[in-house]
């Protein structure tokens, strides 16, 4: 093997990547945002047996590539089951009205002479409610878009206080997908990667929420807020009370008490269930498809909500595409995408390919400041190549974790690194994926709101920073 990876070429072991990233980015501009329902994992196997081609015609053997293929994926069990239980936590947490609470109370906050720093606080909230940036900007940002029309307040600022929000939550929600791939990518645990990213994210948050502050001082508020409707609407579907964070705090306390993630994610979707049939019958009876709620129709409720798509109907129209959840089912786009992943980077390390790209990029990263700027920029350029902010996190993930071990960095450092520089940039792009969806939804063209998305463009900056004076910079003690 060492025979094998000492002869390859770096054009060789970059060959596979290059007609990677360039399938990948004719793939985004064909599907676009549809391009993670299956056809960037194919490409991702295309890739994949391209590198089989360069190990071949090294006679690098096939059950090498299929051993260390499995060895990969072995290595993500632990993930893969994560991704199932945080669906079924969304689940139960979208039906026992743990999540509407969330937002309920996250927009009673909504005042207009804070209104800019109020967006970044709200949209946080309900990403980490949700996990999810997009379905955030595609609800409540749209209000909130409105809402600062009213108040005379620039679209694009009002875009950027949204948008640093909302992936202020994403990063840290353990129910986001690129919170979970980037641990997997990077041989890391979920809690592991949410601790050790507060040291950079927070820090991040608060010289945003400061700038906002001081811009909306300069605002002509003079407007009125009015989320009533909303309110009223939440109310209206779901009974809300401060007893269902009762819920949310037991799994916060069972993480701080270092339970195994596996564990912590069960029992907040089991109590999530007790707690929508204590709450929420009427909502758990319409899941089901019944009339009347019995102990079969509450069986196949909760049970709907773990495993399958539900969706609770308002009277508002934005809201109605927010209180929806994939379950378990939802998260196996995300499974899928770290399958191929692993595909592909199993047999690039079987040919030597990893290896030989993480010499050659030691070799220019004489310093660990050096290695973590190569990785922040990787994650960028493929950001604009690939036009995908889970391949920002899934490619420099599988090519920098050797390079960090070499240098006995604890993978927490990586799946750092990859989340402050691929997940926050992609909606900087306008033709990445999320920089189109984001424009497209809230009508703001990325021009617009660029340089007030200040959580994104400073979290890159941030993590540099942090290697540069060796801030919480953890290292594995040989």
């Amino acid at each position: 093997m060492s025979e094998k990876t000492e002869a390859l070429s770096i054009s060789q072991a970059l060959l596979p990547v290059v007609i990677l990233v360039l399938l990948l980015s004719f793939n985004v501009t064909v599907y676009g945002d549809d391009a993670l329902g299956g056809s960037n994992q194919f490409i991702l196997l295309i890739g994949a047996a391209v590198a089989a081609v360069v190990g071949f015609k090294n006679k690098v053997s096939y059950n090498l590539m299929i051993e260390t293929v499995g060895t990969n994926l072995k290595s993500t069990t632990g993930a893969l089951l994560i991704l199932l239980f945080v669906g079924a936590l969304a689940g139960t947490w979208l039906l026992s009205g743990i999540i509407p609470a969330m937002i309920y109370y996250g927009l009673k906050i909504l005042h207009p002479s804070i209104f800019l720093p109020a967006c970044i606080i709200i949209c946080a909230i309900i990403s980490i409610a949700t996990g999810s940036s997009w379905t955030t900007s595609a609800t409540v940002g749209i209000a909130l878009i409105g809402i600062g029309r009213v108040l005379d307040i620039p679209a694009g600022m009002v875009a950027g206080a949204l948008i640093s929000g909302a992936y202020f939550g994403d990063k840290l929600s353990p129910l986001s997908d690129t919170t979970n791939l980037a641990p997997a990518m990077a041989g890391t645990d979920l809690f592991t990667h949410i601790r050790y990213m507060t040291h950079t994210t927070i820090p991040s948050i608060i010289i945003t929420l400061i700038v906002f502050l001081i811009l909306g001082f300069f605002q002509n508020t003079s407007g009125t807020t009015d989320t009533n409707v909303l309110l009223n609407s939440i109310q209206d579907s779901f009974t809300i009370n401060l007893g269902l964070f009762i819920v949310p705090l037991l799994v916060v306390v069972l993480i701080i008490k270092k339970t195994p993630p596996l564990a912590a994610l069960l029992a907040g979707t089991i109590f999530g269930g007790v707690f929508a049939l204590i709450f929420q019958p009427h909502i758990v009876t319409e899941i089901a498809g019944a009339t009347s709620l019995t102990f079969i129709s509450a069986y196949r409720g909760v049970m709907n909500a773990i495993i399958s798509d539900i969706s609770v109907t308002t009277s508002s129209d934005l809201l109605n595409d927010l209180f929806s959840s994939g379950g378990m089912k939802g998260m196996l786009g995300t499974i899928w995408l770290i399958i191929c992943a692993m595909v592909f980077g199993g047999i690039m390390d079987a040919i030597g390919a990893l290896k030989r790209i993480s010499n050659a990029l030691l070799s220019m990263a004489k310093s660990t400041f050096q290695l973590f700027a190569s990785t922040t920029a990787s994650c960028v350029v493929i950001n604009l190549t690939a036009s995908d902010q889970y391949l920002s996190i899934v490619l420099p993930g599988k090519m920098f974790d050797k390079a960090f071990e070499n240098k006995n960095l604890a993978p927490e450092n990586l799946s750092r690194t990859l989340e402050d520089s691929g997940t926050v940039t992609s909606v900087l792009i306008p033709w990445n994926t999320c920089g189109a969806y984001q424009s497209g939804v809230l009508g703001v063209g990325v021009g617009e709101y660029f340089v007030y998305a200040i959580f994104n463009w400073i979290s890159p900056f941030m993590t540099l920073i942090y290697a540069y004076f060796g801030i919480k910079i953890k290292k594995i003690i040989p």
